[in-house]
């Protein structure tokens, strides 16, 4: 099948409703905007025919997470993962980031610690203070020249480890440097959360998202079976198919006592199922693929565009992502901005009218996240207008 991932979509004054997008009307009509994670591009057509379907039936009562559902992740995580995971392990939850939070009060005390990695997904940041526990980080080691990638510096993160730590909230692969661990990386993560005796949150979010042709990816608690009684893996079809607006993904749990431990804290905490979204993620996983081929090859050639671009910036530095449609640009040495005052995001915001996330969000000031998930029209025109301020 051909899809469409040229034309743009009208988001900003979209005809038909007025429907405000975080991504488009943060800030004004001036401005281009690649900084949330979400894409420019229409969900696929199965999915966009199963929630016309449910939307005729007309009642949207309180659903029930079906059959066919658990069955079809079933099934996905069997092709694309090598992974045999049961119906029952399936804890359906309205998102990620509330489940990163729920897993920090399940799973720890009051006053113990809660450990990342940064530079990360800003969310991560907040859960430990959200949740009445220690925040306690690591830092990535930087690389170690232009184009270089990012790695996880084990020594570090054991070295911010304590009596007190509980629970690690981990990113694989990463938001938002896009690397795809190594087998060695995760291996020794592996051993020192076994040593510890900490908890897991792999937050497998663009897990279908790998750039590389042929790259597929192994989940945490499938790569270390030893680590599945004490590991929370979460997936959710939002940043694969453009679903993030119908707020559903799924916990998977092995351990049925962890399992219990989860469930007994979400219930109440957050609201049952999104019926619309249980409709979109099954359509997603059992006809999607064709689709999510076809945005793999777009966005691979948005990365190579974005490679070029960024060699024509004097002083910027960025490690080509493995996986998504996020870059992660070191800006600290940046030349056209070395005399200027203020953070590069806001720099950029108001010199080149282009929106870009702020890496002190993420931990690490001087960077900025660039969001390559839209068009090419879309791409080039934000980034003609950064070529005027960071070109040579």
């Amino acid at each position: 099948m051909e899809f469409d991932f040229a034309t743009p979509v009208e988001r900003r004054h979209p005809s038909g409703g007025d429907w405000p997008s975080q991504k488009w009307h943060r800030y004004g009509d001036d401005v281009l905007p690649l900084w949330v994670a979400d894409m420019d591009f229409a969900s696929p057509p199965a999915v966009i025919d199963a929630l016309r379907a449910r939307v005729e039936h007309g009642v949207f009562g309180y659903g029930l997470v079906p059959d066919s559902l658990r069955e079809t992740l079933c099934a996905w995580s069997a092709e694309h993962y090598g992974w045999a995971i049961e119906p029952d392990w399936q804890l359906w939850l309205p998102g990620v980031v509330p489940a990163l939070h729920m897993a920090s009060l399940a799973l720890t005390d009051p006053g113990d610690g809660v450990l990342t990695v940064t530079p990360i997904y800003p969310p991560f940041l907040r859960v430990a203070e959200r949740t009445g526990r220690r925040p306690q980080q690591a830092a990535l080691q930087a690389p170690a020249a232009p184009g270089e990638p990012w790695w996880l510096d084990l020594a570090a993160l054991e070295a911010a480890i304590t009596p007190e730590t509980r629970l690690l909230l981990w990113c694989h692969p990463h938001n938002p440097t896009g690397r795809v661990w190594t087998r060695e990386e995760l291996a020794g993560l592996a051993e020192l959360v076994e040593r510890h005796d900490l908890y897991v949150v792999s937050d497998e979010l663009h897990c279908d998202l790998l750039l590389d042709e042929g790259a597929r990816h192994v989940p945490l608690a499938a790569a270390f079976p030893e680590l599945a009684s004490r590991t929370l893996t979460l997936w959710a079809p939002s940043k694969t198919f453009n679903l993030a607006g119908l707020t559903t993904a799924c916990a998977v749990i092995p351990d049925a006592a962890l399992r219990r431990r989860f469930a007994a804290v979400v219930k109440g905490l957050q609201p049952d199922g999104n019926v619309l979204g249980l409709v979109a993620a099954e359509a997603a996983h059992a006809h999607g693929e064709p689709w999510r081929q076809a945005l793999l090859a777009v966005l691979r050639g948005h990365r190579q565009t974005l490679v070029e671009r960024v060699a024509g910036w004097p002083g910027v530095a960025m490690s080509p992502p493995d996986s998504t449609y996020l870059a992660w640009l070191d800006l600290r040495e940046a030349q056209a901005l070395e005399r200027l005052e203020g953070a590069p995001q806001r720099l950029l915001l108001e010199r080149a009218g282009v929106a870009l996330s702020d890496g002190a969000d993420f931990g690490w000031p001087g960077f900025v996240r660039l969001n390559f998930g839209t068009t090419a029209k879309q791409l080039d025109a934000a980034l003609k207008r950064l070529d005027g301020v960071l070109g040579g």
